[in-house]
């Protein structure tokens, strides 16, 4: 494969597959957190009762579907999808690149502990005085 056709592949497959993605799920009435809130309490069987275990698979169910896009906390589920998991898949920072160079100027003159928000006391500097 030449450098640009996998250039270009991998631009189409980071513009394309998360929203391809998002319309599946959507198509379920989920969104990316609900689907992953499930998925990552279904992994946590607190007994090997299968009574105890559907009962469990109702609260998990039910929980994860407060983020749904109809569920009480629809709004962040949907944001948390679109903005948070959808960007971290892509490696994207939501900033351009004028954004992210001076970021990392300011970065690289900071000392570690100047660099952690709210970790000024850690250098002395920071506080109230």
């Amino acid at each position: 494969m030449t450098d640009w056709t996998k250039k270009k592949y991998d631009e189409y497959y980071n513009a394309y597959v998360p929203w391809l993605e998002d319309q599946y799920l959507a198509w379920f009435g989920e969104n990316k957190t609900s689907y992953t809130a499930k998925d990552q309490l279904n992994k946590t069987k607190l007994t090997n009762s299968s009574s105890l275990n559907s009962v469990q698979d109702g609260v998990n169910d039910g929980v994860a579907g407060q983020f749904k896009s109809d569920g009480l906390l629809g709004g962040v589920g949907d944001l948390v999808s679109k903005e948070g998991v959808n960007r971290a898949e892509r490696g994207d920072s939501g900033l351009g690149e004028k954004e992210l160079a001076a970021k990392g100027e300011e970065q690289k003159k900071k000392g570690w502990g100047e660099s952690i928000p709210g970790a000024g006391w850690i250098t002395g500097g920071g506080g109230k005085k």
